[in-house]
C-alpha cells in the first residue's frame, strides 16, 4: 500500500514539474514575445507595404519592395560584403582560436596571463573597438606611422578608404576582438578530452599530429559546432564595427545588409525597403544556420 502511494506521488510530481517550470519561464517568455517576436512579425508585415515610418496609414504592395531590394545594386553589394565577412571571419577566427587553445592548454608558466590578455578584447564594447581602430588605421594614424618608422612606408595604406582594404580591415578587427572568445570554448573542450585516450594513442605509436587529428579533434566536435554557429550568425548580423569604422563607405561600397538597412531607414526614410532588407537578412541567417547546424550535428554523430 505504501509503495503504491509513493508511486502515485512520484507520477503526480512528474506531471506537475513541466507546469512549474513553465510558470518560472513565463515572465521571460512574455518579455521575449514583446521585445523580439512582436517587432519581428510587425516588421515582416511592413516589408510588404509602402510605409515610410512616419505616416500612420500605408498600403500593401505585395512583393514590390522585396523585388526592388533583390534588383538593387547596393543591396547586392551589401549582400556580397556580408557573406564575405561572415565566411572569412568564421574560418580564420576558429582556426586561430583552436590554435591558441592548443598552445595555452600546455604547461607554459604564463598561460593564465595569456588567456586573460587574449580574451580581454572580447569584453570590450564593439563601438569602442570600432572607434579605437578607426583612429589606429587613419592615414596618419599609429599603424601607418609605425610602418613608415620601420622603413615599410610602401605598405602604408588608406586602410578604411579603399573598399577592399576596408572589408579586410573589418575582418581583421573582428578576429582580433573575438579570437579569444573561440579560444575559451575550445579550451573547455580540450580540458574535457580524457588523458587516457591520448596516452593510449601515444603508446600505439601515434605522433602529436595524428593524436590531435584522430583523437582530440573528433572529441572537439561539440565545441566546433558552438563556435562555428556563433561566429557565422554574429558576422551575418554585424553592424557596430562596420558602422563605427567606415559608416558603409567609401561610397557605400563597404555596406553590409545591416548598415544598408540602417541607412535606408534613418537617412533616406524608406522604412519599407529597410524592413525588406531586414526580412531578407532574417531568411539568410535562418537558412544558413539550419544548414550549418544539420551539417555539424551529422559530423558530431559520425
Amino acid at each position: 500500500m505504501t509503495t503504491t502511494i509513493q508511486t502515485a506521488r512520484r507520477r503526480r510530481s512528474r506531471r506537475l514539474l513541466p507546469r512549474t517550470l513553465l510558470l518560472y519561464a513565463l515572465p521571460a517568455l512574455v518579455v521575449y514575445a514583446f521585445v523580439v517576436l512582436a517587432p519581428t512579425i510587425q516588421g515582416g508585415v511592413y516589408a510588404f507595404t509602402d510605409w515610410d515610418g512616419l505616416r500612420p496609414d500605408f498600403r500593401f504592395v505585395g512583393f514590390e519592395k522585396i523585388g526592388a531590394v533583390l534588383r538593387d545594386a547596393q543591396a547586392q553589394r551589401a549582400l556580397i560584403n556580408t557573406v564575405v565577412i561572415a565566411v572569412a571571419f568564421t574560418v580564420v577566427q576558429n582556426i586561430l582560436g583552436l590554435a591558441l587553445a592548443v598552445a595555452l592548454n600546455s604547461k607554459i608558466k604564463t598561460r593564465n596571463f595569456l588567456k586573460v590578455l587574449i580574451f580581454a578584447p572580447a569584453v570590450m564594447t564593439p563601438v569602442v573597438v570600432g572607434y579605437l581602430w578607426q583612429y589606429m588605421l587613419a592615414p596618419d594614424g599609429p599603424v601607418n606611422a609605425l610602418l613608415r618608422g620601420v622603413g615599410l612606408g610602401a605598405f602604408a595604406k588608406t586602410w578604411l578608404g579603399d573598399p577592399t582594404l576596408a572589408i579586410c580591415s573589418v575582418v581583421f578587427i573582428l578576429i582580433w576582438q573575438f579570437a579569444g572568445y573561440s579560444m575559451v570554448i575550445f579550451l573547455a573542450g580540450l580540458q574535457a578530452v580524457p588523458e587516457e585516450l591520448v596516452e593510449a594513442a601515444a603508446v600505439d605509436g601515434a605522433g602529436p599530429v595524428r593524436r590531435f587529428r584522430h583523437v582530440v579533434l573528433p572529441l572537439l566536435a561539440p565545441a566546433i559546432t558552438i563556435n562555428v554557429m556563433l561566429s557565422m550568425i554574429g558576422a551575418l548580423k554585424l553592424f557596430d564595427q562596420v558602422w563605427s569604422l567606415t559608416g558603409g563607405g567609401p561610397g557605400g561600397l563597404s555596406n553590409t545588409l545591416t548598415t544598408l538597412m540602417f541607412r535606408e531607414a534613418f537617412t533616406y526614410g524608406d522604412f519599407g525597403k529597410a524592413v525588406s532588407l531586414g526580412l531578407l537578412l532574417l531568411v539568410i541567417v535562418t537558412a544558413i544556420s539550419l544548414i550549418q547546424y544539420r551539417a555539424l550535428i551529422k559530423r558530431e554523430q559520425r
